[in-house]
């Protein structure tokens, strides 16, 4: 189910939009995204999934059963979330999920394309982001395998290492308007 588009939702959607170069777009996610959504999830996997011994179907099964309790577990545990889809030229490019609260603002995922990756479109997104963040007082925390390559994005960004949660690192930056 959809939630009914807010003014905050819409807001921060500009706010995250102004820095993206020429072509690029943030609109909200509708159920016909879920299909680019699943490929876009399984482009951020090819690389660990080269060291298993699976055939191609094997591994298609299995992003897709990834991709789905991921969808679900967001579905139930960020309610509020804001599901952005990123365009470039009208057609998507990425995603980005947020939740904002009171006291911050959760980066649950910001994911490109191959051929949208490392061209400056993260990190305009990041900056936005935080940007946004410190007007309103309010940290950014997210999420992040050790061994993923944002992270050098993420310490250059002033995000620190908080805790280990299970496989992941949890990692906050705090507004410096606080």
């Amino acid at each position: 189910m959809e939630r009914p588009q807010d003014t905050t939702a819409i807001d921060l959607r500009t706010t995250l939009a102004v820095g993206l170069a020429a072509g690029y777009g943030i609109r909200e996610r509708t159920q016909g995204d879920l299909s680019f959504l699943s490929k876009l999830y399984a482009s951020t996997r090819q690389d660990e999934l080269r060291a298993v011994n699976w055939t191609a179907a094997q591994k298609a099964a299995f992003l897709q059963d990834q991709f789905d309790k991921q969808h679900l577990h967001y579905l139930a545990h960020y309610p509020c979330a804001q599901w952005l889809v990123i365009e470039r030229e009208g057609v998507p490019a990425g995603r980005i999920y947020l939740e904002q609260t009171t006291s911050e603002i959760r980066l649950m995922d910001l994911a490109l394309i191959p051929s949208s990756r490392s061209k400056g479109v993260g990190t305009a997104l990041m900056h936005a982001l935080i940007s946004h963040a410190d007007q309103e007082g309010l940290a950014v925390s997210l999420h992040v395998e050790p061994l993923n390559p944002a992270m050098r994005l993420y310490r250059r960004l002033g995000f620190v290492e908080v805790e280990t949660r299970g496989y992941y690192l949890f990692m906050e930056r705090r507004s410096s308007h606080v």
